[in-house]
């Protein structure tokens, strides 16, 4: 056979090469899990103007809400947390859930990955990220988990088995496959402080001269500190005479925060969710707020002195290890969330109530947080994520 016939039996078309990388950021069920992916695809975009981003986030109703807010797409992969209580139905419905997601998220990747795209995953942890890796692996899609906690959970040790490499916000003394690099903590710009306090409490319709407190629970609120707010404005209302509040409710209890303030005559933005976050950190003078990693990263970034107080219910209480760092170095307060209202009402409450009088102390937090420097964690993450998608020209 001739060198002719046989190019011609075995040439075939070239197939066309997308040039425009594709980034997929697997997470969701809550705000922290989302908005450091958020923070990476705006860096990303910055970085690579070509780059596309996807979300595989969660079934709930947080993740469509936040995930429209930012303007990014996304498809829900129905996987399930990782539980064994209550028996036997719990293993159960993660195994089937596991099962359903691997097959849901390789489909989706499948789909886009064509005509040699470069493609790289980003694992933003939680119940989403495992299955999402395991369908990286199983089709050789590289992928990057971000871990975001002192103590990485259940969810991404199992995601760590299955990801080409690891990055993590902080350092893990216990997990040294952890800390093998350190980046810090992406914050998106949406929740940097877009403007000067006196133009944030404009834009909340706030009293742009006068004190504000911030109390957020996060992504989905604190039931806990709604009810200890509703227990103070009620109970002591002159102690909140030189001070206004932006309170971040969650869906559940928004009406009553906002009745108790009106009647209270204490002047409040109220608000079930606020997607702009730089907007209320930018307004505050002094925070209470939850320690998941992103909390935390804000209220430093936006050197927002902050009464941290963990999350009640996490059995390893990471939360706790989150803020420990700052609050050592005297850049903010611990308090503990007892759960019950009267018992938070002379604890938590307390200790909120003496910051919001004691100037001094709030005013040397602030300078040591000025002091201090702030590395864009999101831009290096990125950058871990373009060349993890040099080498993923699959599929061709």
């Amino acid at each position: 056979m001739n060198s002719g016939a046989m190019t011609s039996a075995t040439a075939r078309p070239a197939r066309p090469v997308c040039s425009e990388p594709l980034f997929i950021f697997a997470g969701g069920g809550s705000g922290g899990h989302l908005f450091p992916g958020l923070a990476i695809a705006e860096r990303l975009r910055e970085l690579e103007p070509r780059a596309d981003a996807l979300f595989l986030c969660s079934a709930r109703r947080i993740d469509s809400t936040i995930l429209s807010g930012e303007g990014v797409e996304f498809v829900p992969v129905r996987a399930e947390p990782l539980s064994w209580r209550p028996l036997p139905a719990a293993p159960v419905r993660f195994v089937r859930g596991w099962v359903r997601a691997v097959r849901e998220a390789r489909a989706e990747i499948l789909r886009r990955a064509v005509g040699g795209r470069r493609v790289a995953v980003a694992l933003m942890g939680g119940f989403v990220a495992a299955p999402v890796a395991r369908a990286t692996q199983k089709i050789g899609v590289p992928s990057v988990l971000v871990n975001l906690d002192v103590v990485p959970g259940k969810a991404n040790r199992l995601a760590a088995r299955f990801a080409s490499r690891i990055v993590s916000a902080v350092p893990c003394p216990d997990h040294p496959r952890f800390s093998e690099c350190v980046v810090g903590m992406p914050i998106r710009r949406r929740a940097l402080a877009p403007a000067p306090p006196v133009e944030c409490r404009e834009h909340l319709g706030l009293d742009p001269q006068r004190l504000t407190l911030l109390v957020t629970g996060a992504s989905q609120g604190a039931g806990t500190f709604n009810r200890l707010l509703l227990d103070l404005v009620k109970g002591e209302p002159r102690r909140f005479d030189a001070w206004q509040i932006v309170h971040l409710t969650g869906e559940s209890d928004i009406d009553e925060v906002r009745e108790a303030y009106a009647a209270s005559g204490i002047r409040a933005a109220a608000l079930p969710f606020l997607g702009e976050m730089g907007w209320a950190w930018g307004a505050a003078d002094l925070a209470l707020s939850r320690c998941g990693a992103s909390s935390v990263a804000e209220a430093l970034a936006n050197r927002v002195p902050t009464l941290f107080s963990p999350y009640p219910w996490h059995r390893d209480q990471h939360q706790r290890l989150n803020a420990a760092p700052a609050v050592e170095a005297g850049l903010g307060w611990l308090g503990e969330d007892l759960v019950d209202p009267a018992e938070n009402l002379v604890t938590l409450g307390r200790q909120l109530l003496d910051l919001l009088r004691d100037q001094t102390s709030r005013e040397a937090v602030r300078e040591r947080l000025r002091s201090r420097e702030a590395p864009d964690a999101a831009d290096a993450a990125a950058r871990v994520l373009l060349k993890a998608a040099g080498g993923s020209a699959f599929l061709a």
